[in-house]
C-alpha cells in the first residue's frame, strides 16, 4: 500500500488546524500558504475530513475550518481511512472481495495481519502525539497542546 497525497497532505493539514485552530476557524488559503498545498487541493480534501467528523466548518466572514474533535482524539487511522478509505493491503482482505482462493490461499492470513497490524500501529498515534513530536525543540515561549510551554 501506498499512501497518496490525499493523506499526507491532509495529514498536515490537520495538523495545521490543532495548531493554528485552537481558539479561531482557520482560513484554507492560510493553510495553503503555511503548507504549500493549493487551495483547491486542501477544498476537495474537506469533504471526506467533514464525512468522517474530523474537521467542522464556520460561515461568514470570520469563518473557516476547525478541528471537530481534540488533536489526542484523533487517531492517524481514522485520518487514512477518511481520505483513502479501506487500507488492505491486498483485495481479498477487502469487505467486498469475493476471491474464489481465499480458503486455499496460503498467504491470505499473513496480509490480513499485517494489514491489521499496520492499523493498530496508525490507530496507537494521535494527531497530538504527531503535532507534539513536531514541535520538539521549537520553543517560541507560546503555550501549546503539548504543555505549558513547547519543549
Amino acid at each position: 500500500m501506498r499512501l497518496t497525497t490525499r493523506t499526507r497532505y491532509g495529514t498536515r493539514m490537520l495538523l495545521d488546524l490543532a495548531e493554528h485552530g485552537r481558539e479561531d476557524p482557520v482560513r484554507i488559503s492560510d493553510i495553503a500558504a503555511r503548507q504549500v498545498i493549493s487551495i483547491k487541493y486542501l477544498e476537495k480534501l474537506t469533504r471526506p475530513l467533514k464525512r468522517a467528523g474530523l474537521i467542522k466548518s464556520v460561515r461568514g466572514s470570520k469563518g473557516g475550518h476547525l478541528l471537530a474533535k481534540e488533536p489526542k482524539d484523533i487517531s492517524l487511522s481514522e485520518i487514512v481511512r477518511a481520505l483513502e478509505g479501506n487500507f488492505q493491503l491486498v483485495k481479498c482482505w477487502d469487505e467486498n472481495s469475493c476471491c474464489p482462493r481465499m480458503s486455499a490461499c496460503r498467504t491470505s492470513r499473513l496480509w490480513g495481519e499485517v494489514s491489521a497490524t499496520l492499523d493498530d500501529k496508525l490507530a496507537s498515534i494521535s494527531l497530538l502525539d504527531l503535532l507534539c513530536d513536531t514541535m520538539r525543540g521549537d520553543d517560541d515561549g507560546q503555550p501549546s497542546l503539548c504543555g505549558a510551554k513547547r519543549k
